[in-house]
């Protein structure tokens, strides 16, 4: 240590002691610390604000309340997206330290097997004629009424819509979102057009196409192309993989496809 920081750093030690010390060398009682009327005022208006931004009759049944400019939300809401968008607006006013969100979901239970197929049929046609659903493979699944959404979106707005649909379900108690979003790439987006284009092209998988919502999905990250979803047959997944290994510029094909009836299985 340099002897101008040495001095600077006893100069701080001094400093110290003389306020660590000084009161107590002369006997000065140390009240403890309490609430100011500034404090009790502070949490008054933050109630206030609160009262104002939660006065929406999707939080009729969400009380709010202030300490030291902590909000503690409690009550219930009829979906999960109703607490996460309470928690939201009270973040938002104005010298809020911190939310404790202790909301819970009201509405109707539903048991998980059923509650992930209405989801797994919701989720096949979300945005569908926005020309994304091929390129999208999502994976979901429930416990306890938490769903966990994974797989690759093709763009965040993809990844945002199925967070959303899934948020606003009656009976989803919470939400894990653990999508990856596929990264910006001229490449792989003329990957997918070259691959959607030679898959759907072959005769026998150009059914495949007619219905949106049940495609043979394309997945592309980094030039490297990942095949999803079921075919009728072992044949069409054969074709399907052939095709896509056929596309140029691709570095690895992955046909995760699955025959209808057939035991799950991943092939390479």
């Amino acid at each position: 240590m340099s002897v101008s920081k040495r001095m600077k750093f006893a100069g701080l030690l001094g400093l110290s002691c003389v306020f660590l010390f000084g009161p107590a060398a002369r006997g000065i009682a140390q009240a403890p610390a309490t609430a100011t009327a500034g404090d009790n005022a502070n949490d008054a208006q933050i109630q206030t604000n609160l009262t104002k931004t939660l006065n929406n009759k999707r939080f009729k049944g969400v009380t709010a309340s202030v300490q030291d400019g902590m909000v503690t939300l409690k009550g219930t809401v009829d979906v999960y997206s109703d607490k996460e968008d309470a928690d939201k607006r009270a973040h938002r006013v104005k010298n809020v330290k911190g939310v404790q969100n202790l909301v819970e979901i009201g509405g109707p239970v539903v048991e998980d097997a059923t509650l992930r197929n209405k989801l797994a049929e919701k989720l096949v046609y979300d945005r569908v004629g926005y020309g994304t659903t091929a390129f999208n493979a999502l994976t979901i699944a429930v416990k306890d009424g938490v769903v966990s959404l994974g797989g690759t979106a093709y763009g965040p707005v993809d990844r945002d819509s199925a967070v959303s649909l899934v948020s606003n379900y009656p009976g989803v108690k919470d939400v894990v979102d653990n999508i990856n979003v596929a990264p910006v790439s001229p490449m792989d987006d003329r990957i997918r057009l070259a691959e959607a284009r030679a898959i759907y092209g072959a005769p026998q998988l150009n059914k495949y196409a007619l219905d949106p919502a049940k495609p043979i999905r394309i997945t592309v990250v980094n030039g490297n192309v990942t095949l999803s979803g079921v075919v009728d047959s072992q044949s069409d997944k054969d074709i399907a993989g052939i095709r896509a290994n056929g596309v140029g510029g691709v570095f690895k094909v992955v046909n995760n496809l699955q025959v209808a009836g057939a035991p799950a299985q991943n092939e390479k």
